[in-house]
């Protein structure tokens, strides 16, 4: 469906009008067009974008042509053909300045549609072109709430971009592990486009063959490699255990990125998670059912910052809290830190007879060069790294 103008307008809507023709016949805004059909966040998003980029630009006109500004205080005040000077000064305007509108609807374009891939990256999961998929799940006015913080919100921009990175890395990680962790037992019917035999692909790619696998594929019948996944399955919860002493300030942004990434995981594989965030105390674990997270929740998860001191032992009781619950049994907890802290004999004794009952791991991520003494009291498995942008990240989504 292609929009068109009316011919016939009332003389006060002549100037707008005159500003949808010349946005509606912007190369950029055609191009743009393309891009958000059938796409409702993205054609909101530009839409809220190109209202306010000609906005600004009609005042930054005003305050450089006397006309136009005369003319507009006119129309405010509701003076006797003061549409029609207003309309004329705008065309002046128009003609002599036009250029500049295109290049701020240009610009409009491009932060409309990075607004649009960091929705994607803070709400998509991590497997590759899933995004748009994801997004549909969620109402489409918590997509526009978020996208209106992302525009507004450098933190919270930052942090899209480091959750969509590490999605990239959480997504490499799991599929090697799910390859590594799966053996072909023989052939069955099915519809796993990734197990399916190369004869069944030849099919598909026979214009004479073509429309039976079609319908061989719609029912489940073509076939496929039976495979056998040495994993186990119902995976347990995971528990995010997230310093923010002071020291983590400077990487606060990149380590909830790494959050969300790792609540990717848990929504894609149907995981209860649990996040931790401690420095000399620890906060009250917020717990995301199956990994499942509301807009607002993510949005505070965003903006809290704890700073202070490190303690191992708090944000650990808020652990042995969580997996007390039945749901929490053999949990995977990831524990990040860059400081060290004493953990005290009664503790661990305490913490090993838990983990003996509730059956649950600690993965612990230590980012600089502290000692390892303060988390292998409690640790299962050690992954150092200098930083988050360190290679060694990826064991942590090895979950």
């Amino acid at each position: 469906m292609k929009p068109e103008l009316l011919n016939d307008v009332p003389e006060e809507l002549g100037m707008n009008r005159q500003l949808m023709e010349r946005v509606m016949t912007d190369q950029g805004y055609l191009d743009f067009r393309e891009f958000t059909r059938l796409d409702d966040l993205a054609a909101a998003i530009g839409t809220t974008k190109y209202s306010e980029t000609v906005l600004r630009w009609v005042k930054e006109q005003a305050k450089q042509d006397q006309d136009l500004a005369e003319a507009l205080q006119k129309l405010i005040q509701g003076e006797q053909k003061a549409s029609q000077q207003a309309t004329d000064a705008l065309s002046a305007a128009l003609n002599q300045n036009g250029s500049q509108l295109s290049q701020m609807l240009a610009q409009a374009t491009d932060e409309a549609i990075e607004t649009k891939e960091n929705v994607k990256s803070i709400l998509g999961g991590i497997q590759a072109g899933s995004g748009d998929s994801e997004l549909k799940k969620i109402p489409l006015k918590e997509q526009l709430f978020l996208a209106e913080k992302l525009s507004h919100d450098k933190k919270l921009k930052e942090i899209a971009k480091w959750a969509g990175r590490m999605k990239v890395i959480a997504n490499r990680k799991q599929r090697s592990k799910h390859k590594d962790a799966i053996d072909r037992n023989g052939i069955r019917q099915g519809s796993d486009i990734e197990q399916l035999l190369p004869m069944e692909l030849g099919s598909y790619a026979s214009p004479i063959s073509k429309l039976d696998f079609l319908r061989r594929y719609a029912e489940g019948q073509t076939l496929q490699y039976d495979t056998k996944g040495k994993e186990h399955l119902g995976k347990g919860p995971i528990i995010l255990c997230l310093d923010q002493s002071g020291s983590m300030k400077g990487q606060d942004t990149i380590s909830k990125g790494f959050a969300l990434a790792l609540m990717s995981i848990a929504r894609k594989q149907r995981r209860d998670f649990a996040w931790i965030p401690f420095s000399s105390h620890a906060s009250d674990a917020i717990i995301y059912a199956r990994g499942k997270i509301e807009v607002q929740d993510m949005i505070q998860l965003a903006t809290v910052f704890l700073d202070g001191g490190t303690n191992f032992v708090q944000p650990l009781n808020k652990a042995s809290e969580v997996i007390k619950q039945s749901r929490f049994n053999q949990a995977d907890i990831i524990f990040v830190t860059d400081g060290e802290a004493h953990v005290n004999h009664d503790f661990l004794k305490a913490w090993s007879s838990l983990k003996e009952q509730k059956g649950f791991s600690v993965l612990s991520l230590l980012l600089g060069k502290e000692s390892i003494r303060g988390v292998e009291g409690f640790s299962d498995r050690i992954v150092r790294a200098s930083s988050f942008e360190d290679q060694s990240i990826q064991h942590a989504f090895d979950i």
